[in-house]
C-alpha cells in the first residue's frame, strides 16, 4: 500500500492551497480530485483582497495579476426606492483595495502549478474518495476510485477533507453538522452585458424589494446574476414559465428585453440549494475538515472562499512540524479549529442577521424600510470601509507561513 503524510480529498481553494503549503514544508502531500479538471460554472470567483494578500507572500502575486480580471471596488445594495453602498474597498489599508474577479479555474491551475515545483506534492485528478480505512478508531488511509474505474488504497497520517459543503469525508468520518433555518435557496445564470469590452472594473448590485430579491455582478462580458427564491420553491416557481423571470428582472434591473432573450429555458436557470450549518468539532482522529466541510456558509457576502483558504493556511502552519515528525495527534488538530473558530463563527452570525432583517422580510413581503445597520453605513461613510475589511480581509487573517515563503 503506498503512503502518503498527508492526503487531501478535493481540489478546490481550501484543498489546494494546503496541498501547496504543505509541500512546501517538505511534507509529502497526496491531493484527490474528483473533476478531470476545474471547469464549473458558478463556482466561487471572488478573491480577497486577504488572498491577495497571501499571494504575495507566497511570491505568486506577479503570476496572479496577469490572469484575465476585473476588480470590484464597491458593492452596491438597491432597497425599495434607496440605494446605499454597503462596501467600500477603496478604504481598506494596504495595496490590495478591491476584489479581484477571476475565474476559480485560473486560480486553481496557479496553485496546482506552483505546487507541482515541490518534489514532495501529487495532485491526482479524476480519482474520486469513495471511504475510509481506520485502525483502533483512528483514520489511518483512504480509499479511492482510479480513472479507469479501479480500487485503490493510500496510506496516511492524515486526511484533509476539503471536499465542500456535501463532504463525503466528513459523512464517513461520521461527523454531522449542526443545521441552521435557511430562507432561501438561489437561481444562477448568466445575463450579457450591453456594454462590454474596455472596462477594467466590476461592481456589484443587490436590488430588494417587496417579494423579489437578486444580485449581479459586473463581469466585462455578462452579467453574473443571482435570484433569491424562497426555500423549497424552485419547482413551484420554474411553473411559471422563462418569461416571468424575465420579467422579475427586466423590474428589478431595467434591463430590455432583448438582453434577457438570452434565458432561452430553465435549462439556463442553476439551482443552488442553500444549505448552511457548522461542526461542533471539526476534527476525528486521523481527520480534519476544513472549509465548507466544517463549516458551511451562505452565499450571502461571498466569503465562503476566502474563508476556507483563510482555514488551509491555519492548518498547514500548525500541523506541518507534527506531519513532518511523525509527531500529529488530536490535540494538533484541535489547535486548528481553536484559532478558527472565532472568525467562522462571527461570519455565520452576521449572515444570519442578515437573513433574518433583510432577505426573510423581503422573500415574505414585509420588508418596510431598510435595516438599522445599513441605514447606519450609509449615514456614516467610514463604516462602508469597516464593512469591507470584515467581508474582504476578516477577523484573524492568517498569514504565509515563512516555510512556505520564497
Amino acid at each position: 500500500m503506498d503512503f502518503t503524510q498527508c492526503c487531501v480529498v478535493g481540489g478546490g481553494p481550501a484543498g489546494m492551497m494546503a496541498g501547496l503549503l504543505l509541500a512546501r514544508a517538505g511534507v509529502k502531500v497526496t491531493v484527490l480530485e474528483k473533476h478531470s479538471d476545474f471547469l464549473r460554472d458558478f463556482r466561487g470567483d471572488t478573491v480577497h483582497p486577504s488572498t491577495l494578500r497571501l499571494l504575495d507572500q507566497l511570491g505568486l502575486g506577479e503570476r496572479f495579476a496577469r490572469l484575465p480580471q476585473r476588480k470590484l471596488e464597491r458593492m452596491h445594495m438597491r432597497i425599495a426606492d434607496r440605494t446605499v453602498v454597503v462596501a467600500d474597498f477603496t478604504r481598506i489599508p494596504g495595496r490590495h483595495r478591491c476584489i479581484a474577479m477571476v475565474p476559480q479555474w485560473d486560480f486553481l491551475d496557479l496553485l496546482a502549478d506552483a505546487a507541482s515545483a515541490e518534489p514532495t506534492f501529487t495532485l491526482r485528478m479524476a480519482t474520486e474518495f469513495t471511504g475510509l480505512r481506520t485502525e483502533s478508531g483512528r483514520v489511518t488511509g483512504v480509499e479511492f476510485r482510479t480513472p479507469d474505474g479501479a480500487s485503490e488504497t493510500l496510506a496516511t497520517d492524515l486526511v484533509l477533507a476539503c471536499d465542500g459543503r456535501d463532504s463525503t469525508a466528513r459523512i464517513a468520518a461520521g461527523l454531522h453538522q449542526t443545521m441552521y433555518e435557511v430562507p432561501m435557496d438561489v437561481w444562477w445564470f448568466r445575463i450579457p452585458s450591453e456594454e462590454a469590452g474596455d472596462r477594467h472594473d466590476s461592481q456589484v448590485f443587490a436590488r430588494f424589494d417587496n417579494g423579489r430579491a437578486a444580485v449581479t455582478l459586473d463581469r466585462g462580458d455578462y452579467h453574473q446574476t443571482s435570484y433569491l427564491i424562497p426555500k423549497g420553491a424552485d419547482e413551484r416557481l420554474r411553473a411559471n414559465g422563462i418569461q416571468w423571470l424575465r420579467d422579475e428582472l427586466a423590474t428589478l434591473f431595467d434591463w430590455p428585453a432583448t438582453l434577457l432573450q438570452s434565458l432561452n429555458s430553465w435549462s439556463d436557470v442553476k439551482l443552488l440549494e442553500v444549505t448552511m450549518g457548522h461542526l461542533p468539532t471539526w476534527h476525528t482522529p486521523g481527520l480534519l475538515c476544513l472549509g465548507d466541510a466544517a463549516h458551511t456558509m451562505s452565499p450571502i457576502g461571498g466569503v465562503g472562499v476566502n474563508l476556507a483558504i483563510q482555514d488551509a493556511v491555519a492548518a498547514a502552519r500548525l500541523l506541518a512540524t507534527p506531519l513532518r515528525t511523525g509527531t500529529l495527534n488530536s490535540a494538533h488538530l484541535a489547535k486548528v479549529q481553536r484559532r478558527r473558530q472565532f472568525p467562522t463563527t462571527f461570519t455565520q452570525k452576521s449572515q444570519l442577521n442578515e437573513h433574518n432583517t433583510l432577505i426573510r422580510p423581503c422573500l415574505n413581503g414585509t420588508l418596510t424600510k431598510i435595516p438599522t445597520p445599513l441605514r447606519l453605513i450609509n449615514r456614516i461613510p467610514p463604516l462602508t470601509g469597516l464593512s469591507a475589511y470584515i467581508g474582504g480581509i476578516g477577523l484573524r487573517p492568517e498569514k504565509a507561513p515563512t516555510f512556505a515563503r520564497p
